[in-house]
């Protein structure tokens, strides 16, 4: 796919529809982006986000864990693809495999991933369910930085919701997933102008240490 010499490639690996990829294609199409998806790779050959990417011109391809004789061998293969295109950054869109450690320190300060929690707060699986059951308030999404750690590498933005009376795990995530398809794409794009990076095992926004993500709600009510 063709961009403007001033705007970075990223790579996407997704497991599934791709909603947060269709987010961040459509951001990327802003003519003061900073960024392009340069291509997208996933380990479900019948993941719709494929479809999704070659309808918008921009190489897919499905790498499949049983075509490998261990996580080792797949792992050192998608680096390999991953990374044939020297891609700015590396965003994990619903991809549901954990990365190897040598994948991690290969792309290591250039991952993104986004954790349907308010991290550090229910990392894994099942996040809705597991705020439902706590009767917790409030809910959202995580934007952090991928280490070796699962969903424990420093955090730099999050969405946040209210849990209402009415939501069950459906009606929780849709309203989740609304708020992850705006802080991604921003995210990425702070990634993409220089603004952020990984440095010292935190998260560096316009020069300095976070010592918490920034939220949302702070960005659009500034």
């Amino acid at each position: 796919m063709s961009a403007p010499p001033s705007r970075r490639p990223v790579v996407v690996l997704i497991s599934g529809r791709g909603s947060n990829l269709r987010s961040l294609i459509e951001q990327s199409r802003a003519p003061d982006s900073p960024y392009f998806v340069a291509g997208v790779f996933s380990d479900k050959a019948g993941a719709p986000g494929l479809a999704l990417a070659r309808d918008s011109q921009i190489p897919a391809t499905a790498l499949l864990p049983a075509d490998f004789t261990d996580r080792g061998a797949y792992d050192r293969a998608l680096a390999a693809a991953v990374g044939a295109g020297d891609p700015a950054l590396v965003v994990l869109a619903g991809f549901m495999r954990i990365l190897s450690a040598d994948f991690v320190t290969r792309f290591a300060g250039r991952i993104l991933n986004i954790h349907p929690s308010l991290l550090p707060k229910h990392p894994g699986l099942h996040t809705h369910r597991r705020v439902l059951a706590a009767g917790e308030h409030e809910h959202g999404a995580t934007v952090h930085f991928v280490t070796e750690e699962l969903d424990a590498g420093p955090l730099i933005l999050q969405g946040r919701i209210a849990v209402l009376a009415e939501d069950d795990e459906t009606r929780l995530a849709a309203r989740v997933q609304a708020q992850e398809h705006k802080i991604y794409p921003l995210a990425v794009r702070w990634f993409c102008e220089g603004r952020l990076e990984q440095r010292e095992g935190r998260a560096w926004l316009d020069g300095a240490p976070l010592a918490e993500p920034r939220q949302l709600a702070a960005i659009e009510n500034h």
